[in-house]
């Protein structure tokens, strides 16, 4: 395992290297003085943790009092841009919880989350990683139809399986779709496309608003 430091008045920002069973990935945590709670967020499929949404979540959990969480899984790490398969991701992906879990921030409530591919994993492992809420920009309910072939069957069921407060923020014109509210699950609409980069203000207020109801 391997970590840098660089430290700021309020926050202290490592990158960490940890072992997972499909190779290393990175944790890039802002830690902030008397954290009220810890927000994990995985990036999207072709992309990393500098995307301008995770980058918005982020600074809206660190406004709050969160202490932020950005993962690489090791697909990137390795300078891959194919993702790996979905049970990889998710295994990376509790691997990092856990070793989240063995610290002293260990002890407070979690948010998961991410944008796209990094929404699914943190809906298919909530239940698992012992997740307070569940964070989803972006959310990629069904690919955009082939032409010449059928629909893709979407992926309501992923986010329908979460048992704990949902918050998926979308972009009004995804050709992914938007997913319905629900019971556990609000979804709020902002200018933009699967990006999310036209209103990141709208973006990060919504964030910043949603968080602190899942501290109970």
């Amino acid at each position: 395992m391997r970590a840098s430091r660089s430290i700021t008045p309020s926050v202290t920002s490592t990158r960490t290297e940890v072992e997972t069973p499909h190779g290393p990935a990175a944790i890039h945590l802002r830690e902030t003085a008397g954290a009220v709670g810890l927000l994990a967020l995985g990036h999207g499929a072709g992309g990393g943790v500098q995307a301008r949404d995770l980058v918005a979540a982020a600074d809206a959990g660190t406004t709050t009092g969160f202490a932020v969480a950005l993962v690489e899984q090791p697909y990137r790490v390795a300078g891959r841009r194919s993702p790996a398969p979905a049970h990889q991701l998710d295994t990376a992906w509790l691997a990092v919880v856990a070793h989240l879990r063995g610290t002293a921030l260990g002890r407070l409530p979690l948010v998961v989350g991410g944008r796209s591919s990094g929404a699914r994993v943190a809906c298919r492992t909530a239940a698992e990683a012992g997740a307070a809420g569940v964070l989803c920009l972006a959310f990629p309910l069904r690919p955009p139809r082939r032409e010449g072939r059928p629909p893709a069957p979407d992926r309501l069921y992923e986010l329908d399986a979460v048992e704990v407060p949902v918050l998926v923020v979308q972009g009004a014109g995804d050709p992914f779709g938007i997913p319905p509210a629900g019971p556990r699950r609000t979804v709020v609409e902002v200018e933009g496309d699967h990006a999310l980069r036209k209103d990141l203000a709208t973006v990060g207020e919504t964030i910043a608003g949603w968080l602190p109801q899942t501290l109970g």
